[in-house]
């Protein structure tokens, strides 16, 4: 009798895994599909793209909140033989289904829908330079959200049931006091470096052939080992990491022949994420355990490639031969250490992408402060544009010129995604703290970076973070890998040393 309940287990919970992997096939063909909107979707095939990518979503979630899978979970209860991932799978999966079935099907099919034609709308608006032209279908799209987190629940803020579905336990509470202990070192640190002579960058800005550039990135994402045999890059109007499994995972980028850095850090950045989905365990395909731990510690890997790697000295040693043989003539009159100095210029500017790693914390704080009056009914879509462009005079000290460069540069909100922003600076945060683990775990690290080779940070990665899936939340994570929670004394830490380095600030 004890065999055959085991058995039952077993059976049971492969019927779980079976029914879930069904349902990622769809949300990953829906993906799928999503990609190809934003690469290589001829401008018609929007409307019936809304269709089709409206129709797949609303079957994953009727068969994720239907009967058959409750009637699975409902079996699993008592069941004792469990491994103990299997038993990290089944919690999650019961969290995630009674959090969905607080929306109806009929309101995902509707939102799935406003999304794919909010996209579009903003696509039009960044080529009319106007924001009017995508207002009308963010007004739709933030009255769908707030209606999320009604039908979602939350305690205090109805911003808090947002920021939960990118990071579990995420508040408004949490945030706020996060950005006020970083306001002021980071406006400190800010006010040091302007009193300094500013760096010079002006070689980014030469005249760099599409194709080179294309060439040159492909052959960096290739050192920094992201798997092209499972991933690919192509152009985008904002760069993008998806993936379908871990053995399908792709990034985008965009090429300005007139700045280099638009193109290799963005680059950089979205290998970081992929680099993560790949290193995610293949054999939990569809299972919580295959996915990414939350929002920010993903932002973590990109910002931890992008900025502790990408724009630090010992990776330059060995990759800015290469691209001096890729650009001689930009770069004939440019060091090493002019480079680096150039790469890590502070200044504050308009587009977030492209920030440096100081201002850029002002950047998501403007995002976060609008997208939290936005949600809880204190600002009206039709007021953005004002208080964007107050927020970017008040923290940063520069006037928006126009829509494009302003409200309208990311691609975020015309994907539903409010509350994704705040994770940006969290990754950052999380970062620096995670870089320094390394650097104890890895005591020769830089210089294995110094000599071209990634793997041994990867390796590090790979075992304390991608392994893991979804088991641990952010704080959990970070406690097993530190010893503790987010500490924004870390990156601040990171930051005065690099950049007095930099600025030769006298500390």
């Amino acid at each position: 009798m004890y065999k055959i309940n085991i058995v039952s287990a077993n059976q049971k919970y492969q019927e779980l895994e079976y029914r879930l992997k069904e349902i990622a096939d769809l949300r990953y063909a829906s993906g799928l599909l999503q990609w190809d909107q934003e690469t290589y979707m001829p401008p018609a095939g929007a409307e019936i793209r809304a269709r089709q990518v409206a129709t797949l979503s609303e079957m994953a979630h009727s068969l994720f909140t239907g009967e058959e899978l409750r009637r699975i979970l409902e079996q699993l209860k008592t069941a004792e033989d469990l491994t103990e991932d299997q038993q990290h799978n089944l919690r999650l999966v019961q969290e995630d289904v009674e959090k969905s079935r607080k929306l109806p099907s009929s309101f995902v099919r509707k939102l799935s829908e406003t999304v794919s034609n909010s996209f579009s709308a903003w696509i039009e608006a960044r080529r009319a330079n106007s924001f009017k032209v995508f207002q009308s279908s963010l007004e739709e799209l933030v009255k769908l959200k707030r209606e999320e987190a009604e039908m979602l629940g939350y305690t205090g803020h109805p911003y808090n049931a947002l920021l939960n579905d990118y990071e579990k336990g995420c508040t408004v509470d949490l945030l706020d006091k996060t950005f006020a202990t970083l306001r002021e070192p980071l406006g400190e640190l800010l006010g040091k470096i302007a009193q300094r002579p500013q760096v010079d960058n002006a070689f980014l800005n030469r005249h760099y052939p599409r194709q080179a550039q294309w060439d040159y990135i492909l052959e960096l994402l290739r050192n920094l080992n992201y798997d092209m045999n499972a991933g690919r890059q192509d152009i985008s109007e904002h760069p993008f990491t998806i993936n379908f499994g871990s053995r399908d995972v792709r990034i985008t980028t965009r090429i300005d022949e007139n700045d280099l850095g638009n193109m290799v850090w963005s680059s950089i950045h979205e290998a970081g994420h992929a680099l993560y989905e790949q290193g995610l365990p293949y054999s939990e395909y569809g299972m919580p355990l295959g996915e990414a731990a939350s929002l920010s510690i993903h932002e973590s890997q990109s910002r931890l490639w992008e900025n502790n790697v990408g724009r630090g000295l010992p990776f330059w040693k060995h990759h800015f031969p290469a691209l001096l043989n890729h650009f001689p003539n930009q770069l004939a009159d440019v060091s090493l250490e002019k480079f680096y100095q150039g790469i890590n210029q502070v200044k504050p500017s308009l587009i977030r992408t492209e920030a440096d790693e100081l201002t850029y914390h002002f950047h998501v704080m403007i995002r976060y402060e609008l997208e939290k009056e936005l949600i809880g009914g204190q600002l009206e879509v039709n007021d953005i544009p004002e208080f964007w462009n107050q927020g970017y005079k008040n923290y940063l000290g520069i006037d928006v010129p126009d829509d494009k460069q302003g409200c309208l540069q990311d691609v975020h909100w015309s994907h539903g995604s409010f509350g994704y922003f705040p994770t940006y600076s969290l990754g950052s945060l999380y970062a620096a703290q995670f870089y320094r683990a390394a650097e104890k775990a890895i005591p020769a690290l830089n210089e294995s970076l110094a000599q071209g080779d990634c793997l041994p940070l990867l390796g590090w990665l790979r075992s304390n973070i991608h392994i893991h899936g979804r088991k641990y939340t952010s704080e959990q994570l970070s406690e097993r890998i530190t010893g503790e929670g987010l500490n924004t004394v870390y990156f601040m830490e990171y930051a005065n040393d690099k950049y007095s380095f930099i600025y030769n600030i006298n500390r």
